[in-house]
């Protein structure tokens, strides 16, 4: 039990995860990767086990428990066994399409949609990036003008999660050219819609299970009612979900760095060279004692940023400021584990070698670590 986190329900809970991904996921973690593909039942099955969905309301088939922590024990657990395709996409549910279907839908929307998310039925997908606006929100180029009762959207997007297994899309579209930052909204577009089409499944350098893919949409018409929030405020709607996406980011680089850590420890005490065991010698002794130490501080800002976002004081700033810096170290972290596995390191069958590939993403997605330093900057400077 980690001191001044978790207390005794959080680690019964971490048994229900643990038992779960030893049933569910741990037998089919690697077949996913090689079909690049997840069943999509075990989402279902996640959900009835209580492994996500945790934070939807209890009269829409949820637990209604807000406590973070939980979330992040699911985190390690799913690191443990070093199923990150699958933690991305759990991760993409719980800290992304969630928090817009919880903080802007209406009291008809969360009764159309809620209760299939909780159940794992319904799988989402948040689509803002665009081929030629990444981290730059403002460049969004998605159009969706109002005609009558519906919206007519037009555009693209691109490197989207779970964009080929989504039953539903929260799309961030331009509804007012000439309005500046008050021209964006969000819709919800659901599977079915004419003119929505999905491109390639994209053929990526690691999390070959999770789907990612290219979006379009020609003349797709999105009814009205499938507006979240205001017209105009979807800009001001993604910025403010942005802590809790780079929170999930960190929540998951964090236990993986540790995961991976923990098994190069093991792997240098059993692996012999000249005689002695890999561990044995001083310069193996220094990386293991400074990558350690490197993520039990990584750690502790982590556990203290999981309480600030229970207490909704968790800044952007914050949030950023973690993001970059456990991204970061996992990426480093993990590139120093494979080298002390020497070249058993690159072998896949080896999960040192599979994180390597899963981990590369970390430091672009949900913003750059270049944007990170910058926003990060604006606030020093703006003091």
């Amino acid at each position: 039990m980690r001191r001044g986190l978790y207390d005794a329900d959080h680690e019964a809970y971490r048994s229900t995860v643990r038992e779960f991904l030893a049933r569910e996921v741990a037998p089919h973690a690697g077949q996913w990767d090689a079909d690049r593909w997840i069943d999509k039942e075990v989402f279902a099955k996640a959900a009835a086990a209580g492994v996500y969905g945790l934070r939807v309301p209890e009269e829409f088939g949820g637990a209604g428990e807000l406590d973070y922590r939980y979330r992040l024990v699911t985190c390690e657990e799913v690191a443990r066994i070093n199923a990150l395709s699958f933690g991305l996409t759990l991760g993409l549910q719980d800290d992304l399409v969630y928090a817009y279907l919880a903080d802007l839908t209406t009291d008809e929307q969360k009764k159309r949609w809620l209760p299939g998310f909780a159940a794992g039925e319904l799988i989402g997908a948040l689509a803002m990036t665009e081929p030629g606006a990444g981290s730059d929100l403002r460049g969004m180029r998605t159009s969706a003008k109002r005609d009558g009762d519906h919206y007519v959207v037009n555009g693209s997007k691109t490197f989207i999660s779970s964009g080929i297994m989504a039953d539903f899309v929260v799309l961030a579209v331009q509804t007012d050219a000439g309005a500046g930052s008050r021209g964006f909204s969000i819709v919800v577009v659901e599977d079915g819609t004419p003119g929505f089409n999905r491109g390639r499944k994209l053929d990526k350098l690691g999390l070959p299970g999770q789907d990612t893919a290219e979006l379009f949409f020609e003349d797709c018409r999105v009814p009205v009612e499938n507006l979240l929030g205001e017209e105009g405020s979807g800009l001001q709607y993604l910025m403010s979900h942005l802590p809790q996406e780079r929170l999930g980011i960190s929540a998951m680089a964090v236990p993986s760095a540790r995961a991976i850590l923990d098994m190069t420890i093991e792997y240098t005490t059993q692996r012999t060279a000249f005689g002695k065991s890999i561990a044995d010698f001083q310069n193996t002794r220094f990386e293991l004692a400074t990558m350690e130490t490197e993520v039990d501080v990584a750690e502790a800002y982590l556990d203290k940023s999981v309480l600030a976002f229970n207490a909704g004081e968790l800044t952007a700033t914050e949030a950023a400021k973690g993001k970059w810096y456990t991204s970061e170290l996992q990426k480093r972290v993990i590139d120093r584990c494979l080298q002390l596995h020497g070249g058993y390191g690159f072998m896949n069958e080896y999960p040192v070698a599979r994180a390597y590939a899963d981990t590369r993403i970390q430091t672009i997605y949900g913003g750059t670590t270049e944007i990170m330093k910058e926003l990060i900057g604006r606030e020093i400077a703006a003091r």
